[in-house]
Parts: structure tokens; sequence; C-alpha cells
């Protein structure tokens, strides 16, 4: 018997600050019910509202060919990673007014020209339907520290050298790692037009 996913029913499990938790049901292939938990950043009122909405996005800013990265304490994991710029669209904000804002609050820097948008991408989706854009821009200006309370962050930017010895002596956040890799072994994203 080789049926496909089929999905039965969504019911919310929790209702927290920033993220809901989710119960999804679905008839497997074989034909028996599996039940499967998310968490997403949006209000799901049924299986058509999952991934629909972009959260946020995360920022691959170069400057005089050097590489953005941000050496930050994430809570969920204890510890300091090396990881992008980032963070999330507050209700009718635009996407470049975002990368902006976010790039001056976590860094103190400037958007001196926006060289793409990528369009949204599933963030996390084994366990989330979080949806972001990378962005890529050149930045310029001074760091400064205009982050939160809850947030420990060192910004620098980093040469192809430099970038190459932390992907093999440090942790990254998944989407710094793609990104620095393809920083130092295929693209120039300092020049791109």
């Amino acid at each position: 018997m080789n049926i496909n996913m089929k999905f039965i029913k969504l019911e919310k499990v929790k209702d927290g600050r920033y993220l809901k938790n989710y119960e999804l049901t679905y008839l497997n292939k074989a034909g028996r019910e599996k039940k499967y938990e998310i968490v997403s950043r949006k209000e799901l009122t049924g299986v058509e509202d999952i991934g629909q909405k972009v959260s946020g996005l995360s920022i691959a800013a170069v400057n005089e060919g050097k590489l953005l990265l941000l050496k930050e304490f994430r809570m969920g994991i204890n510890k300091s990673i090396y990881n992008l710029c980032a963070g999330m669209l507050e209700d009718g904000e635009m996407v470049e007014e975002c990368i902006e804002r976010e790039l001056y609050e976590e860094t103190g820097l400037h958007v001196k020209r926006i060289i793409d948008i990528l369009p949204a991408s599933y963030a996390a989706v084994a366990i989330s339907d979080m949806k972001t854009h990378i962005v890529f821009v050149e930045a310029e200006g001074e760091f400064e520290d205009h982050s939160s309370d809850n947030e420990m962050i060192e910004a620098g930017f980093y040469t192809k050298a430099e970038v190459e010895h932390l992907l093999k002596t440090e942790e990254f956040s998944s989407r710094a790692q793609i990104i620095a890799y393809f920083f130092t072994k295929l693209l120039d994203i300092g020049k791109m037009e």
C-alpha cells in the first residue's frame, strides 16, 4: 500500500511569547497516524498557513573584501558561536528597512548598498516553518554596540584567510558557515554587481 502523506489536523499546544508550539497529525505513507511537533513565530490556523509568512532575514555583509561575522552568545545552546547579523521583521516593516535596522542595532554599521535579496527560504525545516531572506550588502561605518541587554555580540570583518582559519577552529550557525565557506572558496561577494 503506497499512499502520499496526508495532513489530518493542526493543534496549538503552547502559545509562548516568541514561539508557538503546534502538533501536526498526518496519515503516513503506510496508512498510520504520525504526530509531528513544530514551532512557529506566526499564528497558524490551518495547514494552509504553514510557512506562508516571512519572519526575518540574515545578512551577509562585506567591506573592502572582508566578511562581517558576529561572535554571538546564543542562549539556546549556552555558548558563543560565529553567526551572521540577523533579525526579525517588525510589523509593517519593509525588508530594506529591516536590513538597515538590524545591521545598525547589532554592529553600529550602515548599509552602503544592497547587493541582493534572495527569496525567503526555510531556516529550520525539521522543527519550524520559519522563513527568512538571506541578503547580501556592502556595509560601512564604525562598530558600535546598540544591541539589547539580552544580546552579547562581538562584530568584526574578517579576511578570507581569517575566515578559513575560523571554519577549522570555531563553531558556526549553519547559514553563517555556508556563507563563510563560499566567501573563502567560490565567490568574491565584495565585488558582486
